[in-house]
């Protein structure tokens, strides 16, 4: 049996904060942050909803989607690098929620690419070590760390979560292959500094242009697979010429790249998952199409996969 998705949900915040509402707060304007990232508007948490609080609502909603309980699971994935606090962690805090009694618990800080990291960590546990069902979650609050002094990043961020259970599946489907990297040397580019979260855009930029597009391209060759059997692009949400960099490398019409970031923003862990589940509600996604989920982060870290997707 191979590993692959069983449910998908995800919560993104009623607050929509768009181009126009910032303008008011800092020196910017619609058309610069359009123009440059391609965010319209965003999602911003109230003050009182906690990381674990978003990522409880995505995990209910996926676990409905499969029809599992939450006593059923083996294990809590949950990818943030925006926890409530430093420990406990996100997933414990979920384990009680969700009276997951029996499921260890963990949270996995690799920005970005969290999300990734996360399915291919469930994937393991799955093929190799006969766990069921695995729930999997990317869930940021980075208005919680965003520097709003820089006008450069704070308009790029909003808070949101996804959540996935992975378990068997029939062997055509699921995570075919996939592709795990980081390099430690330009996490000076990307981290959380005291005043909060500080991006060197022009090195990250050239960074995800160049990664997003070369580990497309290395899973599908793991897989045996080429671009043309490419039925669909979920990239990480975070700058629209960095995605259409991707898109481009993969020769996809843009109607086959996944396209969130206009009303989200980069939502680090969760984008991923949260343009999916956009994706499977408006039917862009069929049973049996094969995905290309690519993402990149602090660390600086990569990660991609290539799915066939279905139950």
């Amino acid at each position: 049996m191979r590993a692959g998705a069983l449910g998908v949900g995800r919560y993104l915040p009623e607050k929509v904060v768009t181009n126009f509402d910032l303008e008011k707060q800092m020196d910017t304007s619609d058309e610069w942050i359009r123009t440059r990232t391609g965010i319209e508007e965003r999602r911003y948490a109230a003050d009182d909803v906690n990381t674990s609080d978003m990522a409880y609502e995505a995990a209910l909603k996926a676990l409905k989607d499969a029809d599992v309980p939450g006593e059923d699971l083996d294990m809590i994935l949950v990818a943030t690098v925006t926890p409530d606090r430093p420990f406990p962690s996100v997933a414990t805090i979920l384990q009680e929620k969700l009276g997951a009694n029996k499921a260890s618990a963990m949270d996995i800080s690799a920005a970005c690419a969290g999300f990734i990291y996360g399915m291919v960590t469930a994937k393991q546990f799955i093929e190799n070590a006969g766990y069921k069902r695995i729930l999997v979650v990317g869930v940021e609050k980075l208005t919680k760390i965003t520097n709003w002094d820089d006008r450069n990043t704070a308009v790029l961020f909003g808070d949101g979560a996804g959540a996935m259970l992975l378990g068997p599946v029939d062997d055509s489907k699921g995570i075919l292959s996939f592709e795990l990297g980081a390099d430690g040397s330009g996490g000076k580019h990307l981290y959380q500094a005291e005043e909060g979260l500080y991006m060197n855009g022009r090195e990250v930029f050239k960074f995800a242009v160049r990664q997003m597009g070369e580990s497309s391209i290395n899973v599908l060759e793991k897989a045996g697979l080429t671009k043309e059997d490419v039925d669909y692009l979920i990239p990480h949400q975070a700058n629209i010429r960095i995605m259409e960099a991707a898109r481009q490398r993969l020769e996809l019409p843009i109607e086959k790249m996944s396209m969130t970031v206009n009303k989200y923003g980069n939502t680090s862990a969760a984008s991923i998952i949260i343009s999916l589940v956009e994706d499977l509600e408006a039917g862009r996604i069929k049973d049996g199409d094969l995905l290309v989920m690519v993402g990149f982060g602090g660390g600086l870290t990569w990660g991609a996969i290539a799915m066939r997707w279905g139950k």
